[in-house]
């Protein structure tokens, strides 16, 4: 077992509940001191996780949150999200809102947790979403946050280098307490997790095992990179499409002509 986490500090933003609360409660049991920063309380507080309110679209608020530490080792920008909106139903002041969250706030923690990862060599994990890694119908704003945000972690990773490490993970669809308004109840639940090559939705822990593992010295040589947690991605439609069965004689081979 890597027990390079015990007795570090780690922050973990927007770390109160769903995905959140997973990954504060993983490096909790990690041995971590954890501080989970929002603007609410948690509803259920997480054992061996310490709350701070915090506005994290207030830099002034972040700076001095970060000031006020006495070392820190780890921060999971977790913080982020986006109800569904499609573009035209909204102005460009309240797509930028989505992006603010998504992606300048992760920047805002990062500077402001600089000098005192630098010091401790430490790490941070970017949660990003497959959102920004394809079309995001009805979150599109939310999708470009992500994208820019596996661009921001990879050239942060090279800036910071060798002091801090930083990568992002690249979380899939999630079964979180939220997820019946995402996807329609039970019924959608299980629908859209047909859809998963595994057969299920993640679940915050296995989000916060990916997180651990990135913060850990498992992962010493790793920066820069993005993880996809997402239990096998996407389904491609055209295989729901195809008529032609494994039996056909001349069937062409994806990705090759004739």
């Amino acid at each position: 077992m890597d027990n390079s986490l015990r007795g570090s500090t780690v922050v973990v933003t927007g770390g109160t509940r769903g995905v959140g609360a997973g990954i504060a409660r993983a490096f909790a049991e990690a041995g971590a001191r954890v501080l989970a920063c929002a603007r609410r309380p948690p509803e259920h507080q997480v054992d061996g996780v310490e709350f701070t309110a915090v506005d994290l679209r207030d830099p002034p608020a972040v700076r001095a949150f970060f000031a006020g530490l006495p070392r820190l080792d780890v921060l999971v920008n977790n913080a982020g999200g986006t109800p569904y909106r499609r573009l035209a139903d909204a102005d460009a002041e309240r797509h930028a809102k989505v992006i603010e969250l998504n992606l300048i706030t992760p920047l805002t923690a990062s500077l402001a947790a600089y000098e005192h990862l630098r010091h401790s060599r430490g790490s941070i994990v970017m949660v990003g979403s497959v959102s920004g890694g394809r079309p995001s119908p009805g979150s599109a704003a939310y999708g470009a946050a992500k994208a820019g945000l596996a661009n921001l972690a990879a050239s942060m990773a090279v800036e910071w280098a060798p002091e801090i490490r930083v990568n992002t993970l690249v979380a899939g669809m999630v079964h979180t307490g939220s997820s019946h308004l995402h996807y329609g109840g039970p019924d959608g639940i299980a629908a859209v997790s047909r859809t998963v090559p595994l057969g299920r939705l993640a679940l915050p822990a296995d989000v916060g095992a990916a997180a651990l593992f990135l913060a850990s010295d498992a992962a010493a040589y790793i920066s820069g990179a993005s993880l996809h947690v997402h239990g096998g991605g996407e389904r491609p439609a055209f295989l729901d499409a195809a008529t032609a069965g494994p039996d056909v004689p001349d069937a062409p081979t994806a990705g090759k002509e004739g």
